[in-house]
């Protein structure tokens, strides 16, 4: 129960304009730290959150993939050049931001984690590596610049952190299939 503050505490820690500001200040930092962070603070948040609703999530995620789309859906938007932009220029859309990346993509994607079947969990991992590819090849070789607020070589920075990551998801598909391979001998 105590981590549970801590975890709000960090919520509210992220939201200050200080730390909101010089954390948006660097591309890849909004796109892959602030916004990982306010997802994964909704991820330490569901076990709570479903404790105190179970009637709702059994209701409205029975298997898991409801929770997924949701989360999908949340994310993918949140890649997009012109979200980040709005995000930096509108307030609105910075405290959707703010809202949407704990309780519509952290809380949907833990409740349905444990619901769904490996098969669905490796094909959120293959949508998202390819994702990822097809995000750090346009922010990369795009030769304009797509986001407003930010810099070419920011664009460019976030690009390579894009097919960083892939390259990572990749191994871990890689790294399971084999272990299942090796369980299976």
């Amino acid at each position: 129960m105590k981590g549970i503050y801590y975890v709000v505490i960090l919520y509210i820690f992220l939201m200050l304009p200080p730390v909101a500001n010089l954390m948006e200040s660097v591309m890849i930092i909004h796109m892959h730290m602030q916004m990982t962070l306010f997802a994964a603070i909704g991820f330490l948040l569901a076990p709570g959150m479903i404790r105190k609703f179970p009637r709702f999530f059994e209701e409205w995620n029975p298997n898991g993939i409801p929770g997924l789309l949701l989360f999908v859906l949340v994310i993918v938007y949140w890649t997009l050049p012109r979200s980040m932009d709005e995000a930096l220029n509108l307030w609105y859309i910075e405290l959707f931001k703010f809202i949407s990346l704990p309780f519509l993509a952290g809380v949907p994607l833990r409740d349905s984690w444990k619901k769904l079947k490996s098969s669905w969990k490796n094909g959120l991992i293959i949508f998202f590596t390819l994702l990822f590819i097809v995000m750090g090849w346009l922010y990369i070789w795009s030769p304009n610049q797509l986001c407003n607020n930010y810099l070419l070589i920011d664009q460019i920075t976030l690009g390579w952190g894009f097919l960083l990551t892939a390259v990572c998801m990749i191994i871990y598909l890689a790294y399971s299939y084999i272990t299942d391979l090796a369980e299976n001998i």
